[in-house]
């Protein structure tokens, strides 16, 4: 089974692609689309949905996992980034009904065993289970490989994490 990890952002949209295998994984391929905010804000939609449609082509995922996004603080923020990551949820949608979504606390659960892990414990945990030889850079990167991971390890409990 091939799985796309999303970790949603504006200017930093990290993916990465992993097979998952009888309980093993094996790491295809990660990155980021980027924008900048030199670029008007349609604009910048458009291009996260041109690179989101161009990576599920490329990949034809069968299961696509989101992190979902939590704001206390800056609520232009939690818009700007609310809207990339309805752009790729759409662009998505139309390629599979395969959709799920996991809280960072959840995914840090998966990944190291402990929910409210460090980020550098999780990337640690992330090169060491894919047996990369270095940290996948840049940090959304490796937090969209740590979302894949995470939903290879849900298995057949994986229902509970569908969008709705």
């Amino acid at each position: 089974m091939i799985i796309l990890g999303i970790d949603p952002g504006l200017a930093t949209l990290g993916w990465g692609v992993i097979e998952s295998d009888r309980g093993r994984q094996r790491l295809i391929e990660y990155g980021c689309i980027l924008t900048t905010p030199k670029e008007r804000f349609p604009e910048r939609l458009k291009k996260i949905s041109d690179d989101m449609s161009d990576l599920v082509a490329r990949f034809q995922p069968d299961e696509i996992a989101f992190e979902e996004l939590f704001f206390a603080k800056n609520v232009t923020t939690a818009l700007t980034v609310g809207a990339a990551r309805g752009v790729s949820i759409a662009v998505c949608a139309r390629h599979t009904d395969q959709l799920y979504e996991y809280t960072p606390m959840q995914v840090k659960q998966a990944v190291v065993g402990y929910g409210r892990a460090e980020k550098k414990q999780v990337q640690q945990m992330v090169k060491m289970l894919l047996h990369m030889e270095e940290i996948a850079k840049p940090d959304d990167a490796a937090d969209a490989i740590a979302i894949a991971l995470t939903h290879a390890a849900t298995g057949p409990s994986k229902v509970q994490f569908a969008m709705k």
